[in-house]
């Protein structure tokens, strides 16, 4: 663990057909993991320590996060995460709930940056994680 980790016992860790296809080796040109690893790349649980150069978090504060490129892992019991990673969990979802949203949050978010910026121009429209609710 690093000076900016958090380190995280996980609570709950989402699966993704992205851990299936870098299992299988399909991104081992862009992603070359060596092995063995472990696989994961959503998560949702509590901090259990602090690197010395973190703030803005505590321990026993529950997070979620989507760990960086090469720094996967979340399907083991506890994982190291830079902490510019990772968010403090939305009381209003479970862990489980939580551990489900990263990636997909992601990939929705990187979808669309033209669509983005047209609907925030609307005062009548509210962006949501993965979805977007418009009125004229």
């Amino acid at each position: 663990m690093g000076p900016g980790d958090v380190l995280v016992d996980v609570r709950a860790a989402g699966v993704n057909p992205l851990d299936v296809m870098i299992r299988n080796g399909e991104f081992k040109h862009v992603l070359n993991y060596p092995r063995p690893f472990t696989l994961g790349h959503d998560v949702s649980g509590t901090v259990t320590e602090l690197g010395a150069d973190v703030g803005g978090f505590k321990v026993g504060d529950a997070i979620w996060a989507r760990p960086r490129d090469h720094r996967i892992g979340t399907f083991a019991e506890s994982i190291a995460i830079d902490a510019t990673d990772i968010g403090l969990k939305p009381a209003s979802l479970s862990f489980a709930e939580a551990a489900a949203v990263p990636l997909v949050a992601l990939a929705a978010w990187q979808a669309g940056p033209r669509r983005r910026y047209e609907m925030t121009r609307s005062t009548n429209c509210w962006a949501g994680m993965s979805n977007a609710v418009c009125r004229s």
